[in-house]
């Protein structure tokens, strides 16, 4: 595999590109959940413009009137292709795809298909809130399987819960976030080896939620479940929205193993009315024209993460933190700070800055925030003041 050091894109760093009043001027979710005086820190939405190619792409779709419906395997080919010249994987059959709304509708409408009513969906929290939420909603039940310590999977307890899950003999399902939100794990292949072996011993069939792969950091390797020895029976998720910053325009990708073909097939007609055809596009052409921006966007989150430990070391010495192997997220323990199981909620009332709470990701996120360093240097920055201040 060849690998491209991210400070030779040759682009400008998008971190750097945008004012704070500029952003200001947007209406999405992230700048106008909170009044003008709070800094915005928290949904994962990036402080970038967009990729040169996916303007391109949208623009001249409007210009033709190109926005009926989705169609053919654009997508699944330019993600095929990026995934063999990115990870090394080279057995994306773009047979195997589905175009899907977005990665959490997509999620579910997988689940639905390994699972029933009732059945158990384990998860390894602390992990994306909507995990739980979408879960319950389809009548599914959680079963957790925290990570460790380390921040890493828990073979031992992983098996535990799979045993427990299929006891009844029932079905059960593995919602697996690879990479890990909040924590920004990247899981090893042996890792993922090892949990398609447990899901082959105890019949649990693996759903991976792989939404931030693009956002691998430089130096580490992100290895679709796929892609493992015993994960052909496995689904996937993925899409350009994270990597990209293309949340509004909505489209995914799901993915079946050799042997989830037959599922994959049983998916509902009305499924793939669900995408943006524009979404369907500009995704298409971020994952075939955009990675030389995406190689700046790596650079300038390396460059963010070192940033933001200088800052917290200095800063909130309080605060412990490992920086994540990939996303635009970083996963802080306050606990020591003396703030209760939400300090998020303290720092956005004293310091005026908007994290998100660790309460919503499950087992391990008392006491925690989650931060969204995708942004300016310059904002960074002042959000650690701003949450220093509020412990004055």
């Amino acid at each position: 595999m060849t690998r491209i050091p991210h400070e030779m894109s040759g682009e400008p760093n998008p971190l750097t590109l945008l004012t704070l009043d500029r952003l200001r001027r947007r209406t999405s979710l992230k700048w106008r959940t909170y009044p003008a005086d709070v800094l915005p820190l928290w949904v994962a939405e990036m402080d970038v413009p967009l990729a040169g190619p996916v303007v391109r792409a949208v623009e001249d779709a409007l210009a033709l009137g190109d926005t009926g419906y989705p169609a053919g395997t654009r997508y699944a080919e330019a993600l095929a292709a990026f995934a063999g010249k990115r990870w090394g994987w080279h057995g994306l059959a773009v047979e195997r795809t589905a175009i899907v709304p977005d990665v959490m509708l997509g999620v579910v409408e997988m689940l639905k298909l390994v699972t029933g009513p009732g059945d158990p969906v384990i998860v390894n929290p602390p992990v994306y809130p909507p995990f739980f939420r979408f879960v319950a909603h389809m009548d599914r039940r959680i079963a957790e399987a925290p990570l460790g310590a380390d921040g890493r999977l828990d073979l031992d307890v992983l098996a535990r819960a799979y045993r427990r899950a299929v006891a009844g003999g029932g079905r059960a399902a593995h919602l697996l976030c690879s990479p890990q939100n909040p924590t920004g794990t990247v899981h090893t292949a042996e890792e993922l080896a090892a949990v398609a072996a447990l899901a082959e011993r105890y019949g649990v069939r693996v759903v991976a939620d792989e939404i931030h792969a693009p956002l691998t950091a430089g130096g580490v390797d992100f290895v679709p479940y796929l892609q493992v020895p015993g994960a052909e029976n496995g689904l996937s998720l993925t899409s350009a929205s994270k990597g990209w910053n293309l949340a509004g325009l909505k489209a995914a990708l799901a993915v079946a193993g050799p042997a989830a073909a037959a599922d994959l097939d049983r998916l509902p007609e009305e499924v793939g009315h669900g995408p943006s055809h524009v979404g369907v596009l500009a995704h298409t052409a971020a994952l075939r024209d955009g990675t030389a921006w995406l190689d700046a966007l790596l650079a300038g989150l390396d460059a963010n993460r070192r940033l933001l430990a200088d800052l917290l070391a200095e800063q909130l010495p309080g605060v412990a933190h490992r920086p994540g192997e990939a996303t635009f997220l970083a996963w802080l323990d306050c606990r020591a700070l003396g703030l209760g199981d939400d300090p998020a909620q303290v720092f956005l009332e004293r310091g005026r800055v908007a994290l998100s709470g660790g309460l919503p990701f499950g087992t391990g996120g008392a006491g925690h925030v989650r931060l969204n360093l995708g942004t300016s240097p310059e904002i960074l920055t002042e959000g650690v003041r701003r949450m220093a201040a509020a412990l004055r």
